[in-house]
């Protein structure tokens, strides 16, 4: 009787198990550990595989060894090349080959986004997020919710219709020239590690619309969300052969683009590998590389709750690891009489490792982060708002930061100095500004509500001034990013009647 209490139990845990499994994930979120570690495999000609070079990735919250990565190196470039180089440079697809594929997409981008909304699906990917770029649930949600609503964008129709062309009337009567979206072919893609799922979703979806051959790499600490989401689309009918999806090193990875040349290479990540990375291939890339991103209050003071609100959300949510985190925060003199300065305080001082909404810091430890801020402390005139201290009673491996939110006054007039400078508009990518008072400037953002985070897909996100500038999210974005304009002339004549060869020219 025992024996079958046991097994009736073990059934009804193997069958709730099922019901609750994922037709296309190979882990669950929860259950990555020491004990347990998640894998993470590369894709090239339609294939997952291993390596012989096995790397770990270990847990920001903990330190445990919780993944493997299997890393390429420079010696097994030679399938992704290949993979690259098979594909023409006219795409796998365009307006006059295989035109279907537009419509196929669309399909995808359906399925994708209706597995997307349902709970379990997107509850999945949230913490998955969270295990490897440890931000609030809230935070992580957000991602998943953006990309879903990205897919939603791109259903039906919609990706056929980023192919549009345009006519224009010729010179004569059979004469038409018409312009067309046309892919690059083979591509690369390469995107940081603080949107996990967000930022290479868009940018490989947006390149496969168009027609071309994508090779993704994902920064190692976090593909384990790419090699799951890949699988996703797979599931949603996603060709395997139609995306490749590497773990390497930078130095690989950088061997991997000169041998294999793709036509154009979109980065996401530092100014100083995007600049190094424009010489290598010759400009044939598009950046949306690290921003140094600050707020202007003018001298109108209103709604102090929620401007103080929406500046901790700007600082701090992610622990300030966003592309477009408020790094300063320049304050008319007006707002120096408020109590805004406090109540940004008392916002700071919600934020705990326990939910996440501070945590670990994944590119600087928090030496380097102690050190900076004793060196704006040197300023004259310069002092400590708040923060400035590690995080407290915590197992964040010394590789990473763990730094209380912080913010460090310094006068304008300090600022402007030369000598300081360069070392005021430093990025931290972390939970760190600075503010700066006494300013006569009036606001440079659009309206009482405006932000420099949480950028929604419904608008482009991505820098201007630069002829390299990448953008993400949209119809323009895409088209500018991933395809490039063919013009095609038809000529048909008729011939003038009684036309006579004329004399040369």
């Amino acid at each position: 009787m025992c024996l079958l209490r046991v097994l009736s139990a073990e059934f009804i845990f193997t069958i709730c198990r099922f019901a609750h499994s994922l037709p296309f994930a190979t882990v669950q979120a929860e259950e990555i550990s020491d004990s347990r570690p998640a894998e993470v495999l590369n894709l090239v000609q339609g294939k997952w595989a291993g390596s012989s070079n096995w790397n770990t990735v270990v847990d920001p919250l903990n330190g445990d060894s919780f993944i493997k990565v299997a890393e390429v190196d420079e010696t097994g470039i030679q399938p992704f090349v290949e993979s690259l180089s098979s594909c023409p440079k006219h795409g796998v697809h365009n307006p006059f080959k295989a035109p279907e594929r537009y419509l196929m997409f669309g399909e995808i981008s359906a399925k994708a986004a209706h597995m997307l909304s349902l709970p379990k699906v997107s509850d999945f990917f949230t913490r998955l997020i969270q295990r490897v770029s440890p931000k609030s649930y809230q935070q992580a949600f957000g991602e998943v919710y953006v990309t879903q609503k990205f897919l939603e964008n791109f259903c039906g129709d919609q990706v056929r219709f980023l192919a549009r062309s345009f006519g224009v009337p010729g010179n004569h009567l059979g004469q038409q020239s018409h312009g067309f979206r046309w892919p690059y072919g083979p591509v690369a893609i390469i995107t940081p590690f603080n949107f996990p799922l967000e930022i290479p979703v868009l940018q490989l979806m947006g390149a496969l619309y168009m027609g071309n051959k994508p090779v993704l790499k994902v920064d190692s600490k976090v593909s384990i969300v790419m090699d799951q989401m890949l699988r996703l689309l797979h599931n949603c009918g996603l060709p395997l052969e139609d995306v490749d999806f590497i773990n390497s090193d930078g130095k690989t990875m950088n061997k991997l683009l000169l041998e294999a040349n793709p036509r154009m290479t979109l980065f996401t990540g530092s100014s100083r590998v995007a600049e190094k990375l424009a010489v290598d291939l010759k400009g044939r890339v598009k950046l949306e590389d690290a921003g140094f991103d600050w707020k202007i209050l003018g001298p109108d003071v209103l709604q102090e709750d929620y401007i103080a609100w929406v500046c901790d959300q700007d600082a701090y949510a992610c622990s300030g690891q966003k592309c477009s985190a408020q790094s300063l925060l320049f304050m008319h003199e007006n707002w120096s009489k408020t109590s805004l300065l406090s109540k940004l305080k008392d916002l700071a001082d919600r934020r705990k490792l326990a939910d996440l909404t501070v945590g670990p810091v994944l590119t600087v430890t928090t030496d380097s982060m102690l050190e900076h801020i004793n060196k704006l402390l040197e300023i004259p005139g310069s002092k400590l708002l708040f923060g400035g201290q590690p995080l407290e009673d915590h197992s964040i491996p010394p590789i990473y930061g763990a730094m209380k939110p912080t913010a460090v006054y310094v006068p304008l007039e300090e600022i402007m100095k030369a000598k300081n400078f360069e070392l005021v508009t430093r990025e931290i990518f972390g939970p760190f500004q600075e503010v700066i008072g006494q300013s006569v400037n009036g606001t440079a953002y659009a309206g009482l509500r405006a932000r420099t985070t949480g950028a929604p897909q419904n608008h482009w996100f991505g820098p201007a001034g630069d002829a390299r500038g990448a953008g993400i999210g949209t119809p323009e974005a895409i088209k500018l990013v991933w395809s490039c304009h063919r013009e095609i002339i038809y000529d048909f004549g008729p011939v003038p009647k009684n036309w006579e060869v004329p004399p040369s020219t």
